[in-house]
């Protein structure tokens, strides 16, 4: 990774609130010293802000943790009853829930980018060495779409943003990795450009997804007729979410 995409990296965890509160002291001091970091997240400010019209402040009800502690409750009690696929994105939804009832989304502008990131709990144990998030911008505004993954499961979750469907399309997911080839690896079709899809990548070694670049084609209906992309792509890589 090259120092300008080490300082884009940096900028984007610092806009997207990812940073422990030491780390975000040290970014306050380096911003006003380094310009190339100072205009990385004003750039990240800039992409994510016209989402601040779709989100309003929320004051917490008195009953709110009661209601977060009995659901994460029935999480678990749903967990020993499920593949661990349906494990990860029963726990991730609902820890996603928690954090937006307590006001998560006061912070408007960085909602749709947060999606996965809020999904750690301060109820659950530290998963920042295993949960990650990919966002897929199809523009400089909006993301189109965004990724979460376990690396300890292999279990994906996409969830459209921003994205649009045309008539006769429909997207395609992509694996794109040195170890795996010089050609893109199709992971399957999204179910819809309008509700989440979840994938299982149990074949894939975590490492290699870690650095590997994910990509979302627009395909005619039925995949791509070559086994590669073949219509416009949006890329993505791994960032990690930190508790």
């Amino acid at each position: 990774m090259t120092d300008r995409e080490d300082i884009d990296m940096l900028a984007a965890e610092y806009v997207l609130g990812t940073l422990d509160p030491d780390m975000r002291r040290i970014v306050d001091e380096r911003r006003t010293n380094e310009d190339d970091l100072n205009a990385a997240i004003a750039d990240w400010e800039k992409r994510l802000s016209p989402l601040n019209a779709h989100y309003r402040d929320e004051m917490p009800s008195r009953d709110l943790f009661p209601a977060i502690r009995a659901r994460i409750e029935g999480a678990r009690i749903e967990r020993s009853r499920v593949q661990a696929d349906n494990i990860v994105e029963i726990d991730l939804l609902k820890r996603k829930l928690a954090r937006w009832r307590i006001g998560t989304f006061a912070t408007g502008a960085l909602a749709a980018s947060l999606m996965v990131a809020v999904l750690v709990s301060d109820f659950a144990a530290p998963v920042s060495d295993r949960q990650f998030v990919a966002v897929f911008h199809r523009d400089d505004t909006q993301p189109a779409f965004v990724m979460s993954i376990d690396l300890e499961t292999r279990a994906v979750i996409i969830r459209p943003v921003s994205a649009t469907l045309p008539e006769g399309k429909t997207y395609q997911l992509w694996i794109a990795s040195d170890q795996l080839g010089p050609a893109p690896k199709s992971l399957g079709l999204l179910e819809s450009a309008s509700a989440p899809t979840t994938r299982s990548l149990g074949e894939f070694d975590p490492a290699l997804l870690r650095d590997a670049t994910f990509g979302i084609s627009l395909e005619p209906e039925g995949g791509s007729p070559t086994g590669r992309p073949t219509g416009p792509a949006i890329h993505g890589r791994l960032i990690p979410v930190e508790h």
